[in-house]
């Protein structure tokens, strides 16, 4: 670690972003973002933690985590620009957070030797979105009288379509709505299943049986992820290691096609096949 006289800090870094954005005298890409246009490359940097974690490889960790940090910098200088928030106000406004959803920590004595009760995380999260819809209200914009707060207000809609659905439903579940067992979802998965084979067996024009179709497989996906929940597994994790699984093995294709000089565009389906399960022979060994 660095611990020299030179060490950076996170205000230096501050710093640094508003260099970038001063006019004329900043640079001419970084002058020209917006939050939309930002708001990609947070996503991405965002995976990029996630995927150095997997590797677990600490010095690329370090790296993303700082590229990540940058993109709550850079975030937080365009909203000090337009005169909503600074990084300052961000730093604050998630330590409050912190101490007050942990009082068995930070709360008073008897808070503390109460410890943390059961559903004591959800109670306090229930109080922050009553009173955030109602300063929204207030303030005449959001949610409103005729929107009233809802159980899964704060499950971000740009999330990855299973994460979402896995956090939808794992916040269903809390207040009682959920299948008993995992046979229950089994049988849903099934009947999921039946519905897209249905759609794609109905007579309709091709518009609308794409649009069936696509609405019956969603709803497939929906509960695989459901049955993910059930099972303890995150769905974005596991599809994460069906990727890499599948990209070992069709490596192992191309290498193997490689070497007798051809690629697989030259091979048949039911050579690149036996070369699969050479792949999966040689990974089970």
């Amino acid at each position: 670690m660095n611990t020299g006289d030179d060490r950076k800090t996170v205000d230096d870094l501050i710093s640094v972003m508003k260099a970038l954005r001063t006019p004329v005298t900043g640079c001419p890409w970084d002058l020209e973002q917006t939050f939309a246009t930002i708001a990609p490359y947070t996503l991405e940097e965002a995976y990029e933690v996630a995927d150095a974690i997997a590797r677990e490889d600490m010095p690329d960790l370090k790296e993303e985590l700082g590229d990540l940090l940058l993109q709550v910098v850079y975030h937080a200088r365009m909203a000090e620009e337009q005169g909503s928030f600074d990084f300052g106000d961000v730093a604050h406004g998630v330590t409050e957070k912190m101490i007050r959803r942990h009082p068995h920590v930070f709360g008073s004595a008897a808070e503390r030797a109460a410890g943390a009760e059961k559903g004591f995380w959800e109670k306090i999260k229930s109080g922050e979105r009553a009173a955030k819809a109602a300063e929204r209200t207030r303030l005449g914009s959001g949610t409103t009288l005729d929107q009233p707060p809802s159980l899964l207000d704060d499950v971000p809609a740009n999330m990855p379509g299973l994460t979402r659905a896995l956090k939808l439903q794992d916040k269903a579940a809390k207040v009682g709505f959920d299948w008993p067992a995992l046979s229950n979802v089994f049988d849903k998965l099934h009947e999921e299943l039946t519905e897209l084979q249905d759609a794609l067996a109905a007579e309709a024009t091709s518009a609308e049986r794409q649009a069936h179709v696509e609405e019956e497989f969603g709803d497939l996906l929906f509960v695989l992820a459901n049955v993910g929940r059930h099972l303890a597994i995150d769905p974005e994790k596991a599809l994460r290691g069906a990727n890499q699984k599948f990209i070992r093995r069709f490596r192992h294709i191309e290498q193997q096609l490689a070497a007798q000089g051809r690629s697989p565009s030259q091979s048949t389906l039911e050579e690149m096949d036996a070369l699969w399960d050479e792949a999966k022979r040689i990974e089970r060994a």
